[in-house]
């Protein structure tokens, strides 16, 4: 079990991970071993409620594929084992993200000082224009 809270935890079946060989620092053992986790998350199939799959949905919009697999690539790490805890690790933090429902918008008016001031700043930007214009030019 993977535990996001202490009320809400994945099952292991849900998550498949896939190693691949990492570029970057590691001498030879980096033509040899896959050290690179790549985690996959079927989100639209997962026990999440649909409210939280929804905003996990938006939250990873450019991490999820057609079929609505989030795919997180770990890579940091030397070890296979840091890289897998790191991609699970992620993928906590992610669905804890998408725990904390978005805040509301409260439809709001500009107060009548506010009106008055925006008001009084157009007329003195357009007395301004008109002196510019009003003035004739002798050459």
């Amino acid at each position: 079990m993977l535990f996001i809270t202490p009320t809400l935890a994945l099952d292991e079946s849900e998550i498949q991970e896939t190693f691949v060989r990492a570029s970057g620092p590691g001498g030879q053992n980096v033509n040899k071993v896959s050290s690179a986790v790549q985690l996959y998350f079927d989100i639209p199939h997962s026990s999440l409620p649909i409210e939280l799959q929804t905003r996990l949905t938006q939250l990873a919009a450019n991490r999820i594929s057609e079929d609505g697999i989030l795919t997180i690539d770990a890579r940091r790490f030397r070890s296979q084992e840091q890289n897998r805890a790191d991609a699970r690790a992620r993928l906590v933090a992610l669905i804890q993200r998408a725990l904390i429902p978005p805040k509301t918008r409260r439809a709001t008016k500009p107060s009548r000082a506010v009106k008055a001031r925006r008001s009084a700043n157009k007329k003195r930007h357009s007395q301004t224009k008109a002196w510019r214009r009003a003035q004739s030019r002798d050459d």
